[in-house]
């Protein structure tokens, strides 16, 4: 196939991916229909051991999303009003909305130029004697440095949450994201390498008190069924969607290689343009769920893509410092420059593994090409 004869690349093709492992996934949601066990069941525990193990932990909470995998993390640890939560700024809604769910107030801290992950040489000075956690951001797919912000919090003997959402299998120095903090938190959106049929998450912890604490405010604080310690809520993983990616759990390590392989050609083919390639940290095992460049001319590059049936998205256009919804936490633009930088230049790019060389070749032309004639 030559690059001439493509006509379209969407940003993610879930249908390319279904038919590369139909009869493992209908299989399985057969399964579950002949078993009739739709919530809990064999399958989520299954998973949550599994999982558990992907990610070098002792424990796994199965729950209904990523945010409320935030959310409930937040919870078991006792945040609440009067209480402040350090959260990067430039990151999806839900590593802060979740916060002030939970009553607490967001610290926003800006972001390092490069990976985009939370600036470990700021964090100490936004803490104050009301701060009670971090929530750090292992964004488009990249370990923070966890370590270096968990050293932070034991100084301070403050919690530390992983927002680990784009990053299962994402690595620090052989560490797996969600294993170097008090809670680890995934999402399931179909988006993400481990996707699910719909909306899903998970909590890992190597704290076996947390875990248990967990799993009973996803249960409406019961335990045994009907006896509340605890007031929890509804937060449950259905079986179908623990069956399908228990399946897809099983090729997630050869799909996040095949990304990072992809990231290696977009980046030969990018090598000496205007266009700013992602960074890869070497202490890290990077997995792509995002490849993210960066061009002054940001908006006109979309619309231009958007033009030639090429999918992309700006992954995040507005900070959280200055959301409208925060506006009463008193911060303005020119607060956090590098999140407000990386706002208005940052654009994702086709990346999901059944992507051919031909259209990796095609994208990375048509963007070279448009960006050296801006």
């Amino acid at each position: 196939m030559s690059t001439q004869t493509i006509t379209k690349v969407p940003l993610l093709d879930l249908k390319a991916q279904y038919d590369t492992i139909r009869p493992e996934v209908d299989a399985a949601v057969k399964g579950v229909m002949e078993s009739c066990h739709f919530i809990g069941g064999p399958e989520v525990a299954a998973l949550e051991q599994e999982v558990a193990r992907y990610s070098q932990t002792a424990h796994a909470v199965a729950c209904a999303s990523g945010t409320d995998a935030i959310l409930l993390a937040l919870w078991t640890l006792g945040i609440g009003p009067g209480d402040e939560v350090i959260s990067p700024a430039y990151t999806f809604f839900a590593t802060a909305g979740t916060i002030a769910n939970n009553g607490a107030t967001p610290v926003f801290v800006d972001v390092d130029p490069r990976t985009y992950n939370l600036d470990v040489h700021l964090l100490e000075k936004a803490i104050t004697p009301r701060t009670k956690a971090v929530v750090a951001v292992s964004l488009f797919g990249q370990c923070c440095d966890l370590p270096a912000i968990k050293a932070v919090c034991d100084k301070h003997q403050i919690y530390l949450i992983e927002d680990a959402a784009q990053s299962i299998g994402s690595e620090w120095e052989g560490r797996r994201s969600g294993s170097m903090c008090d809670f680890g938190t995934f999402s399931f959106f179909p988006s993400k390498n481990l996707g699910g049929a719909g909306d899903g998450g998970m909590m890992v912890t190597q704290n076996a008190e947390l875990a248990e604490k967990a799993r009973m405010l996803c249960n409406h604080g019961a335990k045994p069924k009907y006896y509340h310690s605890l007031v929890g809520t509804n937060s449950r993983l259905d079986a179908l969607q623990a069956a399908i990616l228990r399946v897809k759990l099983r090729h997630l390590d050869r799909w996040s290689e095949r990304r990072a392989q992809n990231a290696a050609l977009y980046n030969r083919l990018f090598e000496g343009s205007k266009v700013g390639r992602p960074h890869h940290d070497t202490r890290t095992r990077h997995i792509y769920n995002q490849y993210v460049i960066r061009v002054p001319n940001r908006d006109a590059l979309k619309k231009h893509l958007a033009e030639k049936n090429i999918g992309c998205e700006v992954y995040y256009p507005v900070p959280l410092h200055v959301q409208k919804c925060f506006a009463h936490l008193g911060y303005k633009p020119g607060d956090m420059p590098v999140s407000e930088a990386a706002a208005l230049e940052t654009l994702a790019l086709p990346i999901y593994p059944e992507l051919t060389e031909d259209m990796i070749r095609h994208v990375a032309q048509t963007v070279r090409d448009f960006v050296e004639n801006a």
